[in-house]
């Protein structure tokens, strides 16, 4: 059985029309961002007060009995993406018990799913755990991260042949070229190359050797915009060559990344009133539609902003992520965030699911977490000691 919601996110993957033209790079520095009183009638009440706490308030009542964690409020959809956040956010709050909960599920899947999948956990499945589809190595690379983390973090090694089968998983998807196959979509046909899953995967694979080096030779060949110095996506229309999170993650996961990415991705910048609260909010698209504000990746840019000791600017994009609280339908104290401030396209011309701006959901709620516990998921991995000669991004990608 599919949800309307599971239908949408799987689009995501799927472009084949645009929007509008890709609009320039400014190099100026990002503006200071502040929230502006709209008068527009409510849809919901906000929450009376709100904090961090709060947020994982909610969190840990979106966890089931069997650890799983529903992505959004009585939407019966889990995302495997969306449980290694949950996981890594428990866990840099101190709470490995609930992180002990969504690791235990999955281990105790590698006999029947992965096995049973040839390699890889499905990305979406419903709370139960059943109806699981789609093979995506990028939600499987951030599963691996989160083991990584309960390892350094206990000092343990109690899911190592979890973090082994996901590793050997994810490093039999490299081809010649270097890139890494994206998984199996639920028709049997192959997802394609994708940047950003490739770049979660240098990150999750410890260490540095010819893996790494493969993956960095394609993403110089074959994802690295020589003018712009920025990563692709390299999608069927062009028009959506530029994501925000390439920017975001590009410059969290890669060594000695150029600090300027963080104001080319003002390109994305855009104000948007928020359904829930009818209040003006600046933040970041996913792509140059600038239709609405992605608060997961706005989230993302705050905590790489953070990670440059741009202080200012990430202070002034977490002012504006709090305005977009939504209380919990099911929790007294409980607060969330949503996707998105406003119903627009995802990245690229489909359109978001119904509730992406009226419900809380996980992972706007866990990077938003991250940027206040200043928990960076790719700092254990950042210092690979790459050799200087292949860091393309700082010699202007030049072979």
């Amino acid at each position: 059985m599919k949800t309307k919601f599971l239908l949408l996110l799987v689009s995501v993957f799927s472009l084949y029309s645009c929007m509008e033209e890709v609009t320039t790079i400014y190099d100026q520095p990002i503006p200071l961002m502040e929230v502006v009183d709209i008068p527009v009638e409510n849809t919901q009440t906000p929450p009376s007060s709100s904090s961090p706490e709060q947020v994982f308030e909610w969190m840990e009542h979106m966890q089931a009995d069997n650890g799983l964690i529903e992505s959004a409020e009585n939407t019966n959809f889990v995302s495997l993406y969306d449980n290694a956040l949950a996981a890594l956010a428990f866990l840099a709050n101190g709470d490995t018990d609930r992180t002990e909960l969504i690791l235990d599920y999955f281990d105790q899947q590698l006999e029947t799913e992965f096995y049973g999948n040839n390699g890889g956990f499905f990305q979406y499945r419903e709370i139960s755990g059943e109806n699981g589809s789609r093979i995506w190595m990028g939600d499987n690379a951030w599963l691996l991260l989160a083991v990584n983390h309960y390892h350094e973090f206990t000092n343990s090694n109690k899911y190592e042949h979890l973090a082994y089968e996901l590793e050997n998983w994810l490093r039999s998807l490299q081809t010649e070229d270097g890139g890494l196959q994206g998984g199996i979509n639920e028709d049997g046909t192959l997802i394609p190359k994708v940047t950003e899953g490739m770049i979660t995967a240098f990150n999750a694979v410890r260490g540095y050797d010819d893996f790494h080096m493969g993956i960095l030779k394609f993403l110089e060949e074959q994802r690295w915009d020589l003018t712009e110095s920025v990563l692709i996506t390299k999608t069927q229309n062009p028009a959506y060559n530029y994501a925000l999170d390439l920017y975001t993650l590009g410059y969290l996961i890669l060594e000695d990344f150029p600090v300027e990415i963080l104001s080319k991705a003002t390109r994305f910048l855009n104000s948007q009133t928020a359904t829930v609260q009818g209040k003006l909010v600046n933040g970041y698209c996913f792509d140059d539609d600038k239709d609405v504000v992605w608060l997961e990746g706005t989230a993302q840019m705050a905590l790489a902003f953070s990670a440059a000791a741009q202080t200012g600017n990430a202070e002034n994009i977490v002012l504006n992520i709090e305005s977009t609280f939504i209380q919990s339908s099911g929790s007294e104290n409980g607060i969330g965030i949503p996707y998105t401030t406003n119903h627009g396209t995802n990245f690229g011309a489909t359109f978001l699911w119904d509730h992406a701006d009226i419900k809380p959901t996980i992972s706007s709620s866990a990077w938003y977490l991250f940027v206040k516990q200043s928990f960076n998921p790719f700092q254990l991995e950042k210092n690979k000691g790459i050799p200087a000669e292949e860091k393309f991004w700082t010699n202007s990608g030049v072979n």
